[in-house]
């Protein structure tokens, strides 16, 4: 028998029977929806989580900085961040590329206003690779020949009025991108010009700077990134007016010698240490450990999260399947009855010469057709419950979720689809190996 009959022949059978066909997927429905709409709230609390992860932490990154314990260690020993070590790190299987990270502390300066900018400098190509969205002008230009600052959305905040009460909700008026703001690198000048240091001599006037702004992110003052609260630089342009301002100081969060003295060279403070996949992220990092600097990262905290949210994941399906696995109940016992009622259609069948199998894959498909339905309708009820679930969270949080709380990417559609068939199949096994074994003379006679 080809199978283009037998599927015309199954579909006839279970629509001479419709009630009792329709609740029968209607059960294969509900089981469907339930898995399918657990499964997308495991996933989409994980997407969420992880994207909201992803604006606080790096996950492919190690950051590298000096080692803490230096006690009794030499000033020809001491392990310090240079170019040297980038180029060792570079040598490491996994690392695509090491970002220096030079942090200095900025005094600014406008009308009533002071600010302390922590400073960080940077490569250009560091900067691109961060993916901050501009909301205006734009990062810092190579070769401009002047130092630029690019400042994070919310980097206003860190200025406040030298008179009056600090308020949080009070934004200083300061356009950032235009107004004409002062910096000064030697922030200990600043403070204690008039005076004099520890040896008794006079501290310096500080110099004053007008640096040019060359953008600023995108973001409003409640939109926190990683980045929202920083400014950054060309790393390439900052050294030369460090070497300037502090010629023959110590610049201040540079390492010194044991006698405190500055060292020639300047030295990074921190190196941010790309890796090619967040598994090789644990390796990266031994390996510099073992090479005697502090290395750490994220990935470990982050796995442990989403081993966690996978748990949760699978309790949330295994109470899906549950309903499922009710329903496949509900398939064979449809099946089940279907024999007892057709039994002597199946004896007349069998009289008549028709292959075992082909009776087999009549109750089979049966069987399968009504986890096809079930699965079709499910799948659409999930979309929509999915939609529901994910614009009532939106309205219920001030922010809402980008990602929303229940995601159904379309692997879990063709999985459902394909589990319910499958589940119809197996649910119809027993009945229709039932139907191949009846007596087709005990069939015929049965009333």
């Amino acid at each position: 028998m080809r199978f283009i009959d037998l599927l015309r022949m199954s579909v006839s059978n279970l629509f001479k029977r419709k009630v009792r066909t329709i609740l029968t997927v209607l059960g294969v429905v509900i089981g469907v929806a339930s898995i399918v709409v657990m499964v997308s709230l495991g996933l989409g609390l994980n997407k969420a989580t992880m994207d909201e992860l992803s604006n606080y932490a790096n996950l492919t990154a190690v950051e590298v900085s000096e080692p803490w314990d230096t006690e009794g260690v030499s000033d020809k020993d001491k392990k310090h961040l240079d170019e040297a070590l980038i180029e060792d790190i570079m040598q490491i299987p996994h690392v695509v590329g090491v970002d220096p990270y030079l942090n200095v502390d900025l005094m600014a300066k406008y009308g009533m206003y002071e600010g302390y900018i922590q400073l960080y400098a940077t490569t250009l190509e560091a900067l691109q690779n961060m993916n901050i969205e501009v909301g205006e002008g734009t990062l810092p230009q190579e070769n401009a020949g002047e130092l630029q600052l690019f400042y994070g959305n919310m980097a206003i905040r860190n200025f406040y009025k030298t008179t009056g009460e600090y308020n949080w909700e009070d934004i200083p008026d300061i356009d950032l991108m235009h107004d004409s703001v002062i910096y000064i690198l030697d922030r200990d000048a600043y403070w204690n010009y008039g005076g004099t240091d520890e040896n008794g001599k006079p501290y310096r006037k500080p110099k004053k700077h007008l640096f040019t702004v060359a953008g600023i992110a995108a973001g409003g003052l409640d939109q926190y990134r990683s980045y929202s609260y920083n400014t950054y630089c060309d790393i390439d342009e900052l050294i030369p007016l460090l070497k300037k301002e502090f010629k023959g100081r110590a610049i201040p969060g540079q390492p010194t010698t044991s006698k405190g003295k500055p060292y020639k060279e300047i030295y990074y403070n921190r190196l941010t240490v790309n890796v090619d996949e967040m598994e090789n992220v644990a390796e990266v990092t031994q390996v510099i450990s073992d090479m005697g600097y502090n290395a750490y990262n994220d990935a470990e905290w982050i796995a442990q999260q989403q081993q966690q949210l996978g748990m949760i994941q699978a309790v949330l399906g295994g109470i899906g399947a549950v309903s499922l696995f009710v329903a496949a109940i509900g398939i064979t016992n449809t099946m089940m009855m279907s024999i007892y009622e057709r039994t002597k259609e199946i004896g007349v069948m069998k009289v008549l010469g028709c292959n075992m199998r082909n009776i087999g894959a009549l109750f089979l498909m049966e069987a399968g057709f009504i986890g096809f339905l079930g699965g079709v309708v499910g799948l659409g009820l999930s979309y929509s419950l999915s939609s529901v679930i994910n614009y009532l969270v939106a309205q219920s949080q001030e922010m809402g979720l980008q990602s929303g709380i229940s995601y159904i990417p379309f692997w879990l559609a063709l999985l459902s689809m394909g589990f319910a068939i499958l589940v119809g199949m197996v649910a119809g096994f027993f009945p229709a190996r039932r139907a191949m074994k009846l007596s087709p003379l005990a069939a015929i006679r049965n009333e």
